[in-house]
């Protein structure tokens, strides 16, 4: 039999930086989501910024009594992103969810559990980019039911954006969602765009438009925010990394200007 391996203790413990990573960002996201997390890894996460994921529990197919029943997870979810450890911003990866649901129950049920965290919704950073944007009438294009969809119509007009067009394409399944060719979204998009807009808009964390922003403000003369898009923006300036991007679009070039929940 050979003779056992010697193992020795070091003469000292390392010393240990305060944290893995300068800044964190947590996701919570769908259970079903394909597209978050790599746009998240893509746009935002880096040497310094650290990208951290729960999932919860979600049941197609895409109905706002579907999105609300999300509601009660949230707080447990963003919990179990490093547990008892601080976070710089927490972002909820559903915008349909965050209309249904509310900007504000959102904020309060992540705050429970994570209270120092800078609470994102793909609802707020949209529209906060839109306003960065200086924008005032909008297009809008999601891959929804028009049941679904109302809301969001309703969520911007209530915050003073004029809607000159709204595309819905009639999907149930996010799963499906995901799977839409981004050629495919580059033709819808300069479809859904109305002559008289100043932006377009295209929903859903589902959809892969993140990666084509570029491309569309090029076909269209307009800027174009998406949910990824926007989230991964305001998560990018609330971690307090400035850099302007404009090979990602024209939002990428410009900073956050105002406190967030």
């Amino acid at each position: 039999m050979e003779q056992p391996v010697a193992l020795s203790l070091a003469q000292r413990t390392p010393r240990l930086d305060d944290r893995p990573m300068k800044k964190r960002i947590g996701l919570v996201i769908l259970a079903t989501d394909h597209t978050t997390e790599v746009d998240f890894q893509r746009l935002v996460a880096s040497d310094s910024i650290g990208v951290y994921v729960a999932r919860i529990p979600y049941a197609n197919p895409v109905t706002p009594e579907n999105l609300r029943a999300m509601q009660p997870s949230l707080t447990a979810a963003a919990g179990l992103i490093l547990p008892d450890e601080a976070l710089d911003v927490v972002m909820y990866s559903c915008t349909s969810a965050s209309v249904v649901i509310g900007d504000k129950e959102v904020v309060a049920a992540i705050k429970a559990a994570k209270p120092e965290a800078a609470v994102v919704t793909p609802t707020a950073a949209a529209a906060e980019g839109l306003r960065r944007l200086d924008v005032r009438r909008i297009s809008v294009l999601t891959p929804y039911t028009i049941e679904t969809s109302r809301p969001m119509a309703d969520y911007f007009a209530e915050l003073g954006f004029t809607i000159d067009r709204f595309t819905c394409l009639g999907l149930t399944d996010d799963r499906k969602m995901a799977r839409i060719a981004p050629e495919e979204i580059v033709t819808f998009a300069k479809e859904a765009a109305a002559p008289d807009s100043d932006a377009l808009f295209i929903s859903c964390t589902a959809v892969r438009a993140a990666g084509v922003i570029a491309e569309i403000e090029a076909a269209i003369g307009k800027p174009v925010v998406s949910s990824n898009y926007s989230t991964a923006w305001a998560c990018l300036r609330l971690c307090g990394d400035q850099s302007a991007r404009p090979e990602l679009g024209r939002l990428m070039t410009l900073p956050l200007e105002r406190d967030w929940p």
